[in-house]
């Protein structure tokens, strides 16, 4: 699989919480015509618009079933007003407003409008403002259209997305828009093709979920319809870059983060590092004590609970334009989880219940 080529399609897709669609025909082009043809038992979309990837094991009927849900879902903008040819707009997501200014964006409205984000030109901002970053309320898109024009063409409530080209840089990085998560996703496609060299029991469920961005929604649903005996949410976690303590990030290029804390199963914990250690995966350790904020949590919740674990990719510039992640350690995350998934069979869960 070229993981660049693949990550450039997710990357430069539009899919704002809540209107994922186009980034899921991406994915599902990739496993119906695309190099993932016949990767996957089957597939289905469910009312939310979750995409449900199924790649069945070898264990019949009492296979156990395995769930790994990454969010398609990108953060984005929304139009509240036109006005004379002026677009107003709040956000969907917790985008990071300091660095709306001179982006270049997509307004999908009756017919797809460029546009970029514009904002008062410093020479004529007052001394105060020139401290402080721009309000939201303070910014506008401008489209280049008149009047009449923007509002034949554009409605209020109208979704906006970043326009933004997937680059790549030195040592395996690449940078773009919606790496979170569509990192994960690709993920999903490296455990597709590792499975494809090994015998597994479990049947997989990979999940790209939807509406992660405003409240875990698409998680949480997919869950409840799959009933998997265990779940991992992929992720991504803060990269190491100049001002961030050892603490709070981790370093690019040494592979995937697996998470500890209340919303990880101990058990799944030490079978991902006993996995990792066997196989030569590179991987680093977060202990983290908030269980709210990825699938995780949606996950661990669902219907009576499902033994969840996290596996994090190392991002810089989160809910940026210029997210930045290392392919490298993408590969690393695919290998683990495909190898992870040989482990499990029906002893493996019965043994859940026992802490």
């Amino acid at each position: 699989m070229d993981l660049t080529r693949f990550l450039q399609e997710l990357s430069e897709s539009s899919g704002v919480s809540g209107r994922e669609e186009e980034t899921t025909v991406v994915i599902e082009k990739f496993f119906t015509s695309g190099p993932g043809k016949g990767w996957i038992t089957d597939f289905r979309r469910d009312r939310l618009g979750n995409l449900i990837l199924r790649k069945k094991g070898e264990g019949g009927e009492e296979a156990p079933k395995i769930m790994f849900a990454a969010h398609q879902d990108e953060i984005g903008l929304i139009v509240t007003e036109i006005k004379e040819g002026f677009l107003r707009f709040s956000t969907v997501g917790g985008i990071d407003q300091r660095v709306l200014p001179g982006q270049e964006v997509l307004i999908h409205a009756r017919e797809e409008v460029p546009g970029i984000i514009g904002a008062t030109p410093p020479h004529l901002q007052t001394p105060d403002e020139h401290e402080q970053a721009i309000k939201i309320e303070d910014l506008v898109i401008d489209t280049g259209l008149s009047r009449e024009k923007a509002e034949e063409l554009i409605s209020v409530g109208d979704f906006v997305s970043i326009d933004r080209r997937l680059i790549s840089l030195k040592n395996s990085a690449v940078s773009g828009k919606a790496l979170d998560d569509r990192a994960g996703v690709a993920v999903l496609l490296q455990i597709a093709e590792e499975l494809q060299k090994l015998k597994h029991q479990a049947d997989v469920y990979l999940v790209a979920t939807v509406q992660e961005e405003v409240g875990l929604r698409g998680a949480l649903t997919s869950a409840y319809g799959i009933i998997p005996d265990l779940g991992i949410a992929i992720d991504v976690t803060h990269g190491k870059m100049p001002g961030l303590s050892d603490e709070d990030a981790y370093e690019l290029g040494k592979g995937p983060v697996v998470v500890i804390g209340p919303q990880v199963h101990p058990k799944l914990f030490t079978s991902l590092q006993r996995v990792a250690e066997e196989k030569g995966v590179k991987y680093q350790v977060e202990p983290s004590t908030r269980p709210g904020g990825t699938d995780a949590f949606a996950l661990q919740i669902a219907r009576a609970g499902v033994a969840t674990a996290l596996l994090s990719i190392p991002l810089r510039y989160m809910h940026t334009s210029v997210e930045t992640v290392f392919l490298s350690d993408l590969r690393e995350a695919g290998r683990l989880l495909a190898e992870f998934v040989v482990t499990v069979d029906g002893e493996f869960v019965e043994g859940l219940s026992c802490f």
